[in-house]
């Protein structure tokens, strides 16, 4: 008489065979390496660092009569600051504002934001929220269609929330 297989024994050898075929297929496991990246390894990367990390060496110009940075001269809540930043500058085809990042110098990490616009946009402009833990200059970076920089900052002082003032 053939010996019939019960449910509760056919999972018991499948789970044995999945896990010598996991075993085998995964064979050593690989070395944990740590990303060279200071934002990854936790620590405080310094605004130059950061600005040569995504522009390069490449100059910035005073951009100061072409950027509206609206930010308030005191921050009275550090983990939300209102942010806008407008450019006056075409949005055609031929020229046109392609990002706009938001800078916060003494952040541990100074970059906090990024806006991709096309010429579709039809206005340079965002608008957003930011957290700075300490009085700092907060700047606007703008890289035009033809790869030029342009930059404009302002001083925010952080009364609450922050670890300065």
């Amino acid at each position: 008489m053939a010996e019939s297989i019960t449910r509760r024994s056919a999972l018991g050898t499948l789970g044995v065979v999945g896990v010598t075929l996991a075993a085998g297929a995964l064979g050593t496991p690989a070395t944990a390496r740590a990303q060279a990246s200071p934002q990854a390894l936790g620590l405080q990367e310094t605004v130059q660092d950061g600005l040569k990390r995504v522009f390069g060496g490449r100059p910035m110009k005073d951009g100061s009569a072409l950027i509206k940075l609206e930010i308030p001269p005191i921050a009275e809540n550090g983990a939300v600051v209102p942010v806008n930043v407008e450019v006056n500058a075409p949005m055609t085809p031929a020229s046109y504002v392609k990002t706009i990042w938001i800078v916060a110098d003494k952040n541990r990490i100074p970059i906090v934001a990024r806006a991709t616009l096309t010429p579709d946009a039809g206005q340079a402009f965002v608008g957003t929220h930011i957290r700075l833990g300490e009085t700092t200059d907060v700047r606007a970076v703008v890289e035009q269609s033809d790869g030029t920089l342009l930059t404009a900052k302002r001083e925010v002082k952080v009364t609450v929330g922050g670890c300065g003032g």
